[in-house]
């Protein structure tokens, strides 16, 4: 469905009377699943109960606030011109992205806390221009002195460039943007190239650079924790997304906003001291060369295991044990990985080591369940993580189910950061979580649902969260809190989560979930980003019914894995399941900071029957759902439908038929959408 319709502004009040089918929504949302209950049924023909009046002229400062249509930037819309999108929100006939091949280099010095690494990068360009310079992300510069950050963080140097070449040719930084070269920009890094790159080239890019490993690194998602672990990411120059709406993303990093990366093929090659247990993005591909033959039995095992098994126990650490001995004292490890967005590396050498199977789905398409492999490492002083392994193997195993999407990676590994990391932060295949041992079992779990959940977005479905936070983290709390309901059943993760946003809603200090990441207000950025649009997404279910729902939620996540969706492709996808323009409702929760209030002014017995007035005392539209119970129990579930809202009322009358005492009427006894007054949604004899 088209995102635009005819521009409104506000609306006077009108003195139509709408009728209102039971349990139905006159702008076409479907009826309530649960509306099959012992409900009163009668002949709607013959029947007065549905009658829906307004209650007469209102003042004039009642008139609500209406969503003006969604208009997407040019930008997008040029795209969708182009081809390369879809005015359906699918991927067009002409969509493009480039491609990257990485071989990675990286030597960790433990007791220097240092790292040295060099880069072989074939960058290919598949979009329609011709390119004459690229940019390179330069994460580390964050801890550069003078770096421009929105908090403190460490000053560690930043990453010291040592060499750069362009198709074989040595480039030198310049100052004069207009000749080959190169430039630092805070954190990125700005490629001048001797001769443009034309559509369907590439160019071949060699780099040396080192840097010293901060503690709690880009804002402690990276880093080392006493002389035992290190977890290394965002460690080398990465190529910044050229897409085909906003061309070059080259937003910098300041600490706070996540990240866009293209999907490439890495090569990675990680030279350590023996006695350090190497896990990474990717399949590792010379285990024989690493580890003696008892830790490549229990590894063997564990692919075939439903139960834990321990790969390395206490007392097992070291060279010749947990891994090979080295005649010079270092080993090499080679992982492999294709359609990633990024590489992260750990490195231990005190971690015990547990390993399980878990069922993904059927991922080849052969009829016959496929699984991956769960892997946890955490050290001693983290007791809870004995547990880690059966969280991620549930994890990993619901979420492809819930999103009709099979994890498609050979393993997944969780690795314990006491002292780099407090929460978790998540990476390709491999997650860095802290150790929990303040805050319990349960919230462990949570986090790993969480991380794990990541996977999907923005692992598989590569949305920019530089920008865009809310398509991130608002979809991977939504779909950690449905884990949580299998694993905790009875768990009131949605209600919790709308209940956190709404607290934050009820003070007035929000900002809009379409605001750019980094450009949040202070203290509202968690609420936009994580649990108004989880909260939004529950609300979506409950506007369009449990089916229509998941087959959005899921033609996205399939439609758009490994691309770059932007959230127009998103607001369209939902459109086109549901059948219907929804303009209304992304403009009101996505750009907007307007609230829900629904609220029951009062249940009257007249002559006609029983009247229900309702009251809109927030401004964001929505259908008003009522249950109304009699003395004897009998239910009745009548609906006010979005559009009378959206023709600017502030106040709708519902006439019930006389009979039996009503006793008890509420607004939304789901709780599905987010009303900032529930003690307003209630009205009892």
């Amino acid at each position: 469905m088209p995102l635009r319709h005819a521009r409104i502004t506000t609306a006077p009040t009108c003195l139509l009377a709408l009728a209102v089918a039971a349990c139905a929504s006159g702008s076409g949302s479907p009826p309530d699943p649960r509306a099959e209950t012992d409900v009163e049924r009668r002949d709607p023909d013959s029947d007065v109960s549905a009658i829906l009046q307004n209650l007469g002229d209102e003042e004039p400062g009642a008139r609500r606030p209406l969503p003006n249509p969604i208009v997407p930037p040019a930008a997008y819309d040029l795209a969708i011109a182009n081809g390369t999108r879809s005015s359906t929100g699918a991927p067009g006939p002409r969509y493009w992205q480039q491609s990257a091949e990485y071989r990675l280099f990286a030597r960790l010095e433990p007791a220097a806390k240092r790292l040295r690494g060099r880069a072989e990068i074939r960058y290919g360009n598949h979009s329609p221009d011709t390119l004459e310079e690229l940019y390179l992300h330069l994460t580390q510069n964050v801890h550069a002195e003078g770096a421009t950050r929105k908090e403190p963080l460490e000053v560690t140097g930043g990453l010291h460039l040592d060499f750069l070449a362009a198709d074989g040719t040595q480039l030198y930084e310049t100052e004069d943007a207009d000749a080959p070269g190169y430039d630092i920009r805070g954190t990125l890094l700005r490629v001048s190239l001797i001769d443009p790159l034309p559509p369907g080239g590439e160019v071949e890019l060699e780099v040396h650079w080192w840097f010293d490993i901060p503690q709690r690194g880009a804002g402690a998602r990276m880093g080392w924790s006493g002389d035992d672990l290190f977890y290394l990411a965002y460690w080398y120059p990465q190529l910044a997304v050229y897409d085909d709406v906003v061309g070059w993303q080259v937003d910098p990093f300041l600490g706070g906003a996540e990240f866009y990366a293209g999907f490439a093929r890495y090569e990675l090659e990680i030279e350590a001291p023996h006695g350090w247990v190497v896990r990474g993005t990717g399949r590792h591909t010379n285990p024989l060369e690493v580890f003696p033959e008892a830790i490549l039995d229990r590894l063997e095992a564990a692919e075939t295991s439903d139960t834990v098994v321990h790969v390395l126990a206490e007392g097992e650490f070291g060279p010749g044990r947990a891994t090979r001995r080295a005649t010079d004292g270092w080993l090499v490890w080679r992982f492999h990985s294709n359609t990633t967005r990024d590489v992260a590396f750990s490195a231990t050498r005190a971690s015990l080591w547990d390993a399980v199977r878990t069922p993904v789905g059927d991922r080849d398409g052969n009829g016959q369940p496929d699984y991956a492999r769960v892997e946890s490492l955490y050290r001693p002083e983290a007791p809870l993580w004995a547990e880690m392994a059966r969280y991620a193997r549930h994890s990993i195993d619901f979420h492809s189910r819930f999103t009709g999407f099979p994890y498609p990676w050979p393993h997944m590994t969780a690795v314990e950061g006491g002292g780099i990391i407090g929460g978790g932060m998540e990476f390709p295949m491999l997650t860095l979580i802290g150790d929990y041992n303040a805050r319990g079992d349960t919230a462990l779990y949570y986090v790993t649902a969480h991380e794990l959940a990541h996977m999907w977005v923005p692992m598989i479905v590569g949305i920019d969260e530089r920008r865009r936070a809310w398509m991130d983290e608002g979809m991977t709390t939504f779909l950690e809190n449905q884990s949580r309901v299998e694993f905790f059943p009875g768990n009131p993760s949605d209600s919790l989560e709308q209940e956190t946003y709404l607290e934050l809603a009820r003070s007035g200090r929000e900002g809009e979930m379409m605001r750019w990441t980094d450009y949040q207000y202070p203290g509202a950025g968690g609420v936009a980003s994580y649990s108004k649009p989880a909260s939004v997404l529950v609300a979506l279910r409950g506007l369009l019914g449990e089916e229509t729902f998941m087959r959005g939620y899921r033609t996205f996540i399939a439609e758009w894995a490994f691309r770059h969706p932007k959230p127009w492709d998103f607001f369209q996808t939902f459109e086109r399941m549901a059948g219907e323009d929804l303009d209304w409702f992304w403009r009101s929760w996505y750009y907007e900071t307007w609230t829900l209030d629904h609220a029951i002014a009062g249940v009257i017995d007249s002559e006609q029957g029983v009247r229900v007035l309702v009251e809109d005392r927030g401004d964001i539209p929505m259908p008003t759902r009522l249950l109304v119970v009699r003395i004897d129990g009998t239910e009745t579930r009548r609906e006010i439908p979005v559009s009378h809202w959206l023709s600017g009322q502030r106040s709708a009358e519902v006439l019930l038929p006389s009979g039996l005492p009503v006793v008890r009427v509420e607004i939304d006894p789901e709780r599905a959408f987010p009303d900032v007054n529930r003690a307003n949604n209630v009205w009892v004899q």
